[in-house]
């Protein structure tokens, strides 16, 4: 499912100033950007169960991140944790990014790549949530394939 009409709207109009002359938007979702280690989960789990008295289960996710593709970026907004989109938060040359390693996760209900940046060792992992599982395959077919 695509951002809804009201939201993508305001995606756009995020984005507009920072559109260069004749930039054309070809793509807008939202993903989780990025990965919680185990370790960061595992304590975040404990330090909330014992401050709690194990009354409370706390979770640690990646950072929720609107995207932007033109034909000539890559820009990702602050997700505001689905509200409204907040400021730039990472600008990527598109001709630079390619997508690798895409599969179905978390019991085929999220879809998942690793983002790779020409000139970084490290990826980027992108993860669509269940709402919006479907862009995930139209993100990754409109970016040069990782080997």
């Amino acid at each position: 499912m695509a951002l809804n009409s009201r939201r993508a709207r305001q995606l756009l109009e995020t984005a507009a100033p920072l559109l260069l002359q004749g930039e054309r938007v070809e793509f807008t979702s939202l993903a989780g950007v990025g990965s919680v280690s185990v370790r960061r989960q595992a304590l975040t789990a404990a330090v909330v169960g014992v401050l709690s008295a194990g009354t409370v289960m706390a979770t640690v996710t990646p950072r929720a991140l609107y995207i932007v593709m033109t034909d000539q970026r890559l820009l990702f907004f602050d997700g505001n944790r689905g509200g409204r989109p907040g400021r730039l938060m990472l600008n990527l040359p598109r001709p630079y990014v390619s997508a690798g390693g895409s599969k179905k996760a978390f019991l085929g209900l999220q879809y998942a790549t690793r983002l790779s940046v020409a000139g970084q060792e490290q990826g980027l992992k992108v993860t669509f949530p269940v709402q919006h599982r479907a862009d995930g395959p139209r993100f990754v077919a409109a970016l040069p394939v990782t080997r």
